[in-house]
């Protein structure tokens, strides 16, 4: 058995991110870069945005070009499943039953959506969209729909993006969701309003404080739901998202410390010195919340990546950024920066009109910023609110309202 310098088992963008850091940071040794899908690392933001709707052409979502990998020595093992860990013989089991030692361990498992348990969930032509095999096969579904229906599950961040994106298809849209606005948990009543309306001004229709009971064939393929009120709403295809779980079987099964993700310090290092873990899987410790993080959105695996590679090499580094995501829903450009955990922030403050869809959006705790939100706000963008949330300083909040008052003033 060779054992390599670092594995790296996730091929994802934190995975390659981290090999790519660790070959520029000088590391010599062997890297074994190991993913369970069967093309090579790219970028998922697109799989609900520019390539489901046919914007963005499959090269141009990949992490690397192709020939990359084998120029820089990095040996990527693709279709490959990792299936455990071992810790005490530092090395890891693949499917196939090959073993690949290891000197330091990279985790960057990802996580996986959360299904929906309702009779039927199983049928052709409901999607998961967590792959890339499932948004090529749904952006198939949509330009052959003919405006066909197609209900969304889920009125969340993925929910509304894939709305968007069938709208511009022409189907007609149905987005289904338990609580009394989309994105209620993340942004609250009033701007999960906003969105919700929004989407209704583009033909998408609401049903707000219903769920599914049920999936029903006609037959063996998917025919229909019905919602909890009884009504069935007939579509070919239907779109669940309903929140992702991390993927740390491995971790748990090999005795590492997990608690909604595998625990890791700002250094991305678990409890065991000789295996880290980045992206999706990872809840790391953030100094300046004082508290573990998990993030799931794109910037934490661009970021987490290259930190982790950092930590396996034992560089001093700093890596503490306020977390960071994006949306595109129609004409909206959308970015928003901040943490906080549940009942952590007790108001909101509008900056600007959100008639004009061009706005800030943002929430205290007391007088101090913990998170907010652009809408089509280009020329300043996030960089402001990400400066007042790192500077926490206490605001008035007539005046972080009033657009006039220059945000250098403002802390």
């Amino acid at each position: 058995m060779d054992t390599a310098e670092v594995v790296i088992v996730g091929a994802g963008l934190a995975g390659a991110k981290a090999a790519q850091t660790l070959r520029e940071e000088g590391l010599t040794g062997r890297i074994v870069l190991i993913g369970a899908e069967t093309r090579r690392p790219y970028e998922r933001p697109p799989l609900s945005k520019g390539f489901l709707k046919g914007e963005t052409p499959e090269d141009e979502i990949y992490v690397h070009a192709e020939d990359w990998y084998s120029a820089n020595d990095v040996e990527l093992l693709l279709a490959r499943p990792v299936t455990g860990i071992d810790r005490a013989g530092h090395r890891v089991e693949l499917a196939d039953g090959e073993h690949i030692g290891y000197r330091k361990l990279l985790l960057a498992t990802g996580a996986s959506p959360r299904r929906l348990d309702v009779p039927g969930g199983s049928l052709a032509g409901v999607f998961y969209l967590r792959d890339f095999f499932e948004s090529d096969v749904l952006r198939s579904a949509l330009r052959e729909g003919g405006g066909g229906p197609v209900v969304i599950v889920g009125g969340g961040w993925i929910g509304l993006e894939v709305a968007s994106a069938a709208r511009g298809y022409g189907a007609e849209v149905t987005v289904i969701e338990p609580q009394p606005t989309p994105l209620h948990a993340v942004l609250g009543q009033r701007m999960g309003e906003f969105f919700a309306q929004v989407h209704r001004d583009n033909g998408v229709r609401m049903l707000l404080g219903q769920s599914v009971e049920r999936f029903v064939a006609d037959p063996g393929r998917l025919h229909g739901v019905v919602t909890s009120d009884g009504t069935l709403i007939e579509t070919a295809n239907v779109i669940v998202g309903i929140g992702a779980i991390p993927n740390t079987e491995l971790a748990v099964e090999a005795g590492l410390a997990v608690d909604d993700g595998v625990l890791v310090d700002q250094h991305f290092r678990t409890d065991d010195p000789d295996i880290f873990a980045a992206g999706d899987v990872a809840r790391v410790y953030k100094p300046f919340y004082e508290t573990h993080v998990r993030v799931e959105h794109w910037a934490n695996a661009l970021d987490g990546g290259p930190a982790a590679a950092r930590g396996i090499l034992g560089r001093e580094f700093e890596m503490d950024p306020v977390p960071f995501f994006f949306t595109d829903q129609y004409d909206l450009g959308v970015e928003y920066a901040g943490w906080y955990p549940k009942g952590g922030a007790d108001s909101l403050v509008i900056r600007g009109d959100p008639a004009s869809r061009e706005f800030y959006a943002l929430w205290l705790n007391g007088r101090v910023v913990v998170a907010g939100m652009h809408v089509n706000q280009w020329d300043e963008g996030i960089a402001p609110v990400q400066r007042i949330i790192r500077e926490r300083g206490e605001v008035e909040a007539k005046f972080l309202a009033d657009p006039e008052v220059p945000w250098a003033d403002l802390v």
